[in-house]
C-alpha cells in the first residue's frame, strides 16, 4: 500500500503534469470508489474546475480546485496515468478526468479499494476523512507530551500504523524507525519514556525524509513518462533483512497486529 512518502512523490510528479488544467468533465465506471457525494452530484460539481494545487494530508491526495477539495486515496493498487483523450479505456481504469488540453487524468485501480471523496473548501478538513488524522510527522506538535497522551496499552508497531495517531507511517517505515530508536515492537507504548519517544519522533522525520528522497518503496502505484521508480528499499535496515546491519545478529520476524515484523532481538531489547 502507498504510504507517506510514495503519496509524497505522487503528488509532486503528478503536479506537474495536470497543475492549471481545467477538468472539462469525469466519466466515472466503477461507482464505489465515489465515497461522495452521489455520483450525478460528483461529476456536475467537478465541471469545469481547474485544478490549482495538489497537497497531502497523511496518504491522502488532496486537489485544490476552484470550489472544491478532491481527496483520493490509493489504497492497495490506486495509480493515475495521464492520456491522450483519445487513447483507448484500460481494463482497469475505473476514474477518468478529462482535462482542457486534450488529455485525461485516469484513475486506475486493479482492486478498486481507493476513495474519493469531493468536498466543500470550507468543510473538508472539518469533517471526515480528514478530521480522523493525527499530526503530520514535522508538526511542531509532535511531542513526547502529545505521544504519550495519545498511546494506548498496545505493542508500540501497532500504535505506529495507527493513523489517528502520527499519519503517513506504514509498515516497513514502522519496523525502520523502532530499529534506529532501539525499540523491541512487542513493547507497550505506554511502558516507553521520554527518551524513547524522543528518539520515535526523530527517527520518524528521518526515515521518512529519506524515503522520500528516493521516491519511496512502492512508487509503482505511480507511473508516468517520467520514469519515476522508488528507490527506498536499497536502503532498507531491517525490514525484509537476514542479518542485522548493526551487530550481525539474525533478524526476527514475527506478527504484529497482524502485520509481518522485522526486529534485531540483540539491538531491541524486550522491555
Amino acid at each position: 500500500m502507498p504510504e507517506l512518502p510514495e503519496v509524497e512523490t505522487v503528488k509532486n510528479v503528478l503536479l506537474k503534469e495536470v497543475k492549471n488544467k481545467k477538468i472539462i468533465s469525469a466519466t466515472i465506471y466503477w461507482e464505489n470508489i465515489i465515497a461522495c457525494p452521489s455520483i450525478k452530484e460528483f461529476q456536475k460539481q467537478i465541471k469545469n474546475q481547474n485544478i490549482k494545487d495538489i497537497t497531502r494530508r497523511g496518504k491522502w491526495l488532496v486537489f485544490h480546485l476552484d470550489d472544491y477539495y478532491l481527496l483520493s486515496h490509493l489504497r492497495m493498487e490506486g495509480k493515475y496515468f495521464i492520456k491522450k483523450t483519445s487513447a483507448p479505456k484500460e481494463k482497469h481504469q475505473h476514474v477518468i478526468f478529462h482535462l482542457s488540453d486534450g488529455t485525461d487524468l485516469r484513475y486506475h485501480d486493479t482492486r478498486k479499494f481507493g476513495k474519493m471523496y469531493l468536498l466543500k473548501k470550507q468543510n473538508a478538513f472539518n469533517e471526515k476523512p480528514l478530521s480522523d488524522l493525527g499530526l503530520e510527522p514535522w508538526d511542531s506538535t509532535l511531542t513526547p507530551k502529545y505521544l504519550k497522551s495519545k498511546f494506548h496499552k498496545k505493542p508500540i508497531k501497532t500504535e505506529l500504523l495507527d493513523q489517528t495517531i502520527i499519519v503517513g507511517i506504514g509498515n516497513i517505515y514502522a519496523d525502520e524507525i523502532l530499529f534506529l530508536s532501539k525499540i523491541n515492537p512487542k513493547t507497550l507504548a505506554t511502558n516507553l519514556n521520554n527518551k524513547d519517544y524522543q528518539n520515535i519522533i526523530k527517527f520518524t522525520k528521518i526515515v521518512l525524509e529519506k524515503a522520500i528522497k528516493y521516491g519511496g518503496t512502492t512508487v509503482k502505484s505511480y507511473q508516468s513518462s517520467e520514469g519515476v521508480h522508488g528507490r527506498f528499499q536499497n536502503h532498507l535496515l531491517i525490514h525484509t533483512k537476514t542479518e542485522c546491519p548493526i551487530c550481525h545478529s539474525k533478524v526476527t520476524k514475527i506478527t504484529v497486529g497482524g502485520r509481518g515484523t522485522y526486529y534485531c532481538k540483540n539491538c531491541q531489547k524486550e522491555m
